[in-house]
């Protein structure tokens, strides 16, 4: 039996993209029962059945490196892998090692900001084992474009865009109109943003610069935050961006028009992509902190409902212009609240169909279709 190590810091119980991604790359590389993961604390309960799981401390960080590494070592003497994947860039290292203790093909995902980060003793000891593994998965155009910029090698890259779970059912109407009382949405239009809260994701900007104009136009609309702020993010956070946002918000006098609500379970979340009227993605162009794909702008669309958003980084691949919402150059905000008008002026889901028909395309299936092969392809070293 084909036997598979994947080695990730991002799993749950941590909440986000990365999260979501690395749980269902366990979900298609698990096949009969043949995977071993590397991963952080707690993470044994969230995954597939049949799964041997070696726990790590997340923090501090040079304590679950280590800690990996050892359990990696660990993994591969108790059952030789034939295939090494590392979650991230971070994990690259362990799993190019790991591989070569096993005679395996080392591969490592890399989602955009694990090629460009500002770090110096990241570029010279993590990128040179990432340009070393035999398969560079990458989640979007930009990513692999930003990989081979970083020296590795065309032939070794993939693109392999992050997947939705397709609704097999909507939300009906009166589980959407009792959500919308709930939650302070009743008789209002809705900018809907979904995400942890970064300086990356532009949400101050867009409260300063974008909802006030919004505001005049439409008085009655209400930006809804989805997301908290991200403390076991590995990029240092410079401000509580929560904490700004209510600041500026309160200078700008627009509490009415905008209702924080933190995380959301699973079931409310579909109600608040079937709710929504808009979802905003003003993600910033930050050198060294890229966007590397747009799963929420796929996740709206599965639910019809389609994104404004910044044309920032990966965003593109995620965001079909005039179909699934609308693309807007970057940092250019009166444009963006023209994109936003433009959808809320729309006749009645015009852009329900296509959002949903284009995040057809993204579907976790077709994730699994291009991952399994590449774990059993040979690839040169």
């Amino acid at each position: 039996m084909r036997h598979v190590l994947l080695i990730t810091r991002n799993l749950p119980p941590l909440r986000g993209g990365m999260e979501r991604l690395n749980l269902q790359l366990a979900r298609e590389l698990n096949p009969g029962g043949s995977l071993d993961i590397v991963g952080p604390e707690g993470c044994r309960g969230e995954l597939p059945d049949g799964v041997t799981a070696i726990e790590c401390r997340l923090k501090p960080l040079p304590l679950f490196l280590f800690s990996a590494l050892f359990g990696a070592i660990r993994a591969v003497l108790r059952r030789r892998p034939s295939f090494v994947m590392a979650g991230s860039g971070l994990c690259a290292p362990l799993a190019w090692i790991a591989a070569r203790l096993s005679g395996a093909r080392a591969a490592v995902y890399l989602h955009g900001l694990d090629i460009v980060v500002d770090s110096v003793v990241y570029r010279n000891l993590w990128l040179p084992f990432i340009r070393h593994c035999d398969v560079c998965m990458v989640n979007s155009k930009n990513t692999a474009e930003l990989a081979v910029v970083a020296g590795i090698s065309p032939e070794r890259i993939q693109i392999v865009h992050p997947g939705v779970d397709l609704p097999q059912e909507f939300p009906c109407g009166s589980t959407i109109d009792s959500f919308r009382r709930d939650k302070g949405w009743d008789g209002r239009r809705v900018l809907l943003s979904v995400g942890r809260l970064t300086e990356r994701k532009g949400l101050i900007e867009f409260v300063e610069y974008v909802l006030p104009l919004i505001v005049e136009r439409y008085p009655d609309i209400l930006l809804a935050v989805v997301g908290n702020d991200a403390p076991d993010a590995l990029r240092r956070v410079a401000r509580n961006i929560r904490a700004s946002v209510e600041v500026a918000v309160s200078a700008l006098g627009l509490e009415r028009h905008v209702v924080l609500h933190g995380e959301l379970n699973d079931e409310d979340l579909k109600c608040a992509y079937a709710a929504a009227d808009v979802a905003i993605f003003p993600v910033r162009d930050i050198p060294g902190d890229v966007e590397g794909f747009g799963m929420v702008a796929i996740e709206a669309a599965a639910y019809g409902l389609p994104t404004v958003a910044f044309a920032v980084g990966g965003v593109p691949d995620a965001v079909s212009n005039g179909i699934s919402g609308f693309l807007v150059k970057p940092g250019d905000y009166p444009g963006f609240v023209d994109a936003i008008g433009r959808v809320l002026d729309a006749p009645s889901g015009e852009f329900k169909s296509g959002s949903r028909d284009f995040a057809k395309g993204f579907a976790w299936a077709s994730f699994g279709e291009k991952i399994r092969p590449l774990s059993v392809a040979n690839h040169g070293t």
